[in-house]
């Protein structure tokens, strides 16, 4: 591991000021992907700002029901939160499907928001990644790309974003607050990451210093109904090979509002807007949930080994959609 200098922050503003003048710095909350990249070489900062005990560790619920969660709060506790499990258990389901106990006790809700991916071509510093080193190229398009994307991918990289809640979140309808050196600004989940396009090596519409400071989550209406549906090849400990949140609300029959999102799939939390199009108003049935599903995954580019997931993520959907459907009619 290469060294580095460490400093503590003193306050949120200071923390921005630091690492926006300094371009080979970075914040450090719980460490738990960045300290894995160091070790890997594939991160090399040459300053660490401590911010572990300057972000908000709270979980709030306003009198309107919209909840306010503090970047430091730990993944654990936002999944055990009351407000969490009783209006938006999609959020605690997606959270305590990630990771293992010992690292939700430690990841923070804005590091895990930006963590990187896990395509092993990008980890491994002795093969080329046009993510890690841009121009170097991509292997995994002809090599192992089994759990990489089919949606949103480029010809320079089909890496997938591996956080399970930030697909939750972007279901959700969550907005970051974002401190930066012009000020604060408000950045919906769905809408924080970049596809990949020719420049891979731009993960997000973040500038270098920008901070979350915190995450709101919108109200929901009390007949509205969420969940979070993955796929992974062992029960624990594993990254999903796909992944399905929605928020769905039934009226007499029909659809009156959906929010989904898929994970592993995609650079990002793939937000289903023409899914979402497609069930506005539609009967909430089995059929009308396949029929959007298979338009949204329309748009889907598998390679050689990961066609799997377009049925897999079809079939995610529906039973997700559908088990929401007859609880509500319960």
């Amino acid at each position: 591991m290469k060294g580095f200098d460490y400093r503590r922050a003193e306050d949120p503003a200071a923390a921005v000021a630091t690492v926006t003048a300094a371009p080979g710095a970075r914040y450090l909350a719980g460490g738990t992907n960045l300290v894995d990249l160091m070790k890997l070489g594939v991160e090399a900062p040459d300053l660490l700002v401590d911010i572990g005990r300057l972000l908000d560790d709270r979980v709030e619920e306003t009198a309107d029901g919209a909840v306010r969660i503090g970047a430091g709060v730990r993944n654990s506790d936002l999944a055990a939160h009351p407000a969490v499990r009783r209006s938006r258990p999609a959020l605690s389901q997606a959270l305590l499907a990630g990771a293992s106990g010992q690292l939700r006790n430690t990841a923070t809700v804005g590091g895990n928001l930006l963590q990187r991916t896990r395509c092993p071509y990008f980890q491994d510093t002795s093969k080329p990644c046009n993510k890690r080193d841009p121009g170097s190229g991509c292997p995994a398009i002809d090599g192992a790309h089994r759990d990489l994307a089919i949606l949103g991918a480029s010809d320079r990289c089909i890496a997938t974003h591996p956080s399970d809640m930030a697909v939750a979140m972007a279901a959700l309808d969550a907005e970051a607050v974002v401190l930066g050196a012009a000020g604060e600004r408000t950045v919906p989940v769905a809408e924080l990451y970049r596809l990949p396009g020719d420049h891979p090596e731009r993960e997000t519409v973040l500038a270098h210093g920008d901070l979350i400071t915190e995450v709101l989550l919108p109200a929901l209406p009390p007949t509205a109904r969420s969940g979070y549906r993955k796929a992974r090849d062992r029960a624990s400990f594993a990254f999903g090979l796909a992944s399905v949140a929605a928020v769905l609300e039934v009226r007499d029959g029909t659809v009156h509002r959906v929010g989904l999102a898929f994970g592993a799939v995609a650079a990002r939390p793939w937000r289903a807007r023409t899914a979402e199009q497609a069930l506005h108003r539609a009967p909430a049935t089995a059929e009308s949930f396949a029929r959007a599903a298979d338009a949204e995954l329309a748009a889907a580019r598998p390679l050689r080994d990961n066609r799997y997931k377009v049925p897999l993520t079809r079939n995610l959907m529906v039973a997700l959609l559908t088990d929401l459907t007859e609880g509500a009619a319960r």
